[in-house]
């Protein structure tokens, strides 16, 4: 497992794919975060903290994590390489958590070069170093989270077909369901005693919640409940291959 793991990261280094998917995230929350003027614009916002990150990101996440994943499997059932992959000793649960660690790894890379952010507020506060670092850092571990449940999502969507774009767009509307959609039934206001519980089975709601700077269990257990289930589905549909 661990060497197919280490060839999954090889393979997103040594094509364009990779480096693209990272410097994307960059350039786009970059952009938002000092560039163009709204109302996650550090500078014009006239306060240290890097909320605009954590709201803008999760939407990013939303196109460039099914960009990593679509090919997981998608690739493998084109080419034909599916075949010798399910030959080695490794089970499919084996194989597809080498793969989704790998997508997680590359979203922690995109991730990390983040921290100058955090850095430049923390220079900027008045007096430096005046800002809520607890909640940052909650932020910072909600959005791992939900970067690994896009991946384990994406996964899962390239599992289905042997089309990368098809793959894709699976992905991405799995994915924007579980971020928006619950919210967004939540706002219609037509369920009354249960419009909170149907919020909360949303990642928005406990990926806000985590990013308070509060970590509860309860938001740990869903976030890695939904990863597990999605995991699951993904051997599920790898079990039922018929090459």
């Amino acid at each position: 497992m661990y060497a197919l793991y280490l060839k999954e990261i090889r393979a997103f280094l040594s094509s364009i794919t990779g480096y693209v998917v990272i410097l994307v995230f960059l350039i786009t929350t970059g952009l938002f975060l000092w560039f163009f003027p709204n109302d996650f614009n550090i500078l014009d916002y006239g306060y240290a903290n890097l909320d605009g990150l954590f709201i803008v990101a999760p939407i990013v996440f939303l196109f460039i994590v099914p960009a990593v994943t679509m090919r997981s499997f998608s690739e493998e059932k084109k080419t034909g390489t599916i075949e010798l992959l399910t030959t080695r000793p490794l089970s499919d649960m084996q194989i597809v958590s080498a793969k989704f660690l790998a997508a997680v790894t590359l979203i922690l890379f995109a991730l990390l070069p983040t921290l100058v952010y955090f850095i430049s507020v923390y220079q900027l506060g008045f007096p430096i170093g005046n800002l809520d670092a607890g909640s940052i850092w909650g932020s910072y571990i909600g959005l791992l989270f939900l970067g690994a449940v896009f991946a384990a999502v994406g996964v899962f969507a390239s599992s289905l077909s042997d089309n990368q774009v098809i793959s894709f767009i699976i992905a991405i509307i799995i994915s924007s369901f579980l971020y928006l959609g619950f919210e967004f039934i939540y706002s219609l206001d037509l369920f009354g005693n249960i419009d909170l519980f149907i919020k909360s089975l949303g990642v928005s709601s406990h990926y806000s919640s985590i990013s308070r700077g509060v970590i509860d269990t309860r938001d740990i257990v869903y976030f890695l409940s939904l990863i597990a289930l999605f995991l699951y589905m993904t051997v599920f549909s790898l079990s039922k291959r018929n090459w």
